[in-house]
C-alpha cells in the first residue's frame, strides 16, 4: 500500500507546480517520496530516527512518545528532518498494520517532544539557508522546504489515518519550531513557553505551512498580523488567542498530556470522526503548501545584502544556542 507522501504527491499536487524561473522548471520532478532512505540532502541511516528521539509507548491508551535527546539538535538540520521522517513512516506503517489486523489495543496517539532543556525546536537550519542563499542554489532550499513541508502535512492530517498526533512545548519553539507545533492536532504547551515566527526579521516569511496553519485557527487577518509582528508570544497569550489547546504549569506538560488523553480516550472514535469532518469542511491542500515553498524560494533567493546579514545574526544566536 503506498504510503500517505507518495499518494499525497500523486493526488495532490499540481502538475502545474513549477517555480516560473527556467532555472527551476524540473525541481519538484526531481523530489523523491521522502521514504527512510530517499531523504533528498541527506544520506539517511536505518537507524536515524532511534538516534535522535527516545521512544516511549503507553500501551494503555496507545501513545506513542518520540522525545527529542537532550543531546540532539535545536533546529531542523537535514539529518534531524530525515529522521523525523522515517519516524512518521514507521507510525504509519504500524498503525496500517494493526488496522488490517483489527487490533484494539493499537496506537492511537502519536506525541512529538523534546528532552532539550528549555527548547522544542529553534526552527529552521539557518546556517543552511544562509549557504544555499549566497550560493543561489534554489534547488537545494526547495528540497528542504518540501521536505519540512511533507513532516507538517502528515501531522497536521494525522496520516489520514484514526490517530490524534499531539505536540508538547516545554520551552523555546521559533520559526519553523512553531509551525512543527501547529501542525498538530493538540497543542499542549507550559505556561514558560515562547513561541514566534521571527522571520521578518530578515525580510522572510514562515514557508512552512504557517500561515495556512494558523488560519485553521485565526482569521486571515490576524494571522497575518502575527506572523509580521515577528514577536515572541507567551503561552498562555497563544492559549487565549486559541493556538495552545492545552496549558500547563511548568514542569507538569507531560501528565497534562496523559490527562488530555484519558479524558478524551472514551470519546476517540466520536473524536476522530469529528475531526474527519473538521478537515472536510476546510482541508489542508498540499498543492497549495508547496506552492508556498516556492514562493518561500523566490523570495530567499532575492534577499539583499542587509537581509543576509541580519541573518548571519540570527545564525549566530542559533549557534550560540546549540552550545
Amino acid at each position: 500500500m503506498r504510503n500517505l507522501l507518495q499518494q499525497t504527491r500523486m493526488e495532490l499536487l499540481p502538475e502545474n507546480t513549477i517555480l516560473s524561473s527556467p532555472k527551476f522548471a524540473n525541481s519538484l520532478a526531481s523530489i523523491p517520496d521522502l521514504r527512510p532512505g530517499a531523504h533528498p540532502l541527506v544520506r539517511e541511516r536505518e537507524d536515524a530516527f532511534e538516534a535522535y528521539y527516545e521512544v516511549d509507548y503507553d500501551p494503555e491508551f496507545g501513545a506513542f512518545w518520540a522525545k527529542l535527546r537532550p543531546d540532539g539538535p535545536k533546529n531542523f538540520t537535514p539529518e534531524l528532518v530525515a529522521a523525523l521522517r522515517q519516524g512518521q513512516v514507521r507510525v504509519e506503517n504500524r498503525v496500517r498494520d494493526e488496522l488490517d489486523s483489527g487490533r484494539e489495543d493499537r496506537l492511537r496517539y502519536q506525541i512529538l517532544t523534546s528532552r532539550i532543556p528549555g527548547v522544542f525546536s529553534l526552527g529552521g537550519d539557518l546556517a543552511l539557508f544562509r549557504k544555499l542563499i549566497r550560493n543561489q542554489d534554489g534547488d537545494a532550499l526547495l528540497r528542504y522546504a518540501c521536505a519540512c513541508i511533507d513532516l507538517v502535512y502528515t501531522n497536521a492530517v494525522n496520516y489520514k489515518l484514526p490517530v490524534v498526533t499531539i505536540s508538547l512545548i516545554q520551552g523555546q519553539a521559533l520559526g519553523g519550531g512553531f509551525e512543527a507545533a501547529l501542525a498538530a492536532n493538540v497543542v499542549v504547551a507550559e505556561k514558560q513557553s515562547k513561541l514566534g515566527l521571527p522571520e521578518v526579521m530578515f525580510n522572510m516569511f514562515p514557508g512552512m505551512g504557517a500561515y495556512q496553519l494558523l488560519t485553521r485557527r485565526l482569521t486571515p487577518a490576524r494571522a497575518e498580523e502575527l506572523i509580521l509582528s515577528g514577536r515572541t508570544y507567551g503561552a498562555e497569550e497563544l492559549y487565549q488567542m486559541g493556538l495552545v489547546d492545552v496549558l500547563a504549569e511548568p514542569g507538569e506538560g507531560e501528565k497534562a498530556v496523559m490527562q488530555y488523553i484519558k479524558k478524551r480516550h472514551r470519546l476517540f472514535h466520536a473524536a476522530q470522526g469529528l475531526r474527519g469532518a473538521i478537515q472536510a469542511a476546510s482541508p489542508l491542500d498540499y498543492g497549495a503548501l508547496i506552492r508556498v515553498a516556492e514562493a518561500w524560494v523566490r523570495q530567499a533567493l532575492g534577499l539583499k545584502e542587509r537581509d543576509l546579514e541580519l541573518m548571519d545574526y540570527l545564525v549566530r544566536a542559533q549557534q550560540r544556542m546549540q552550545q
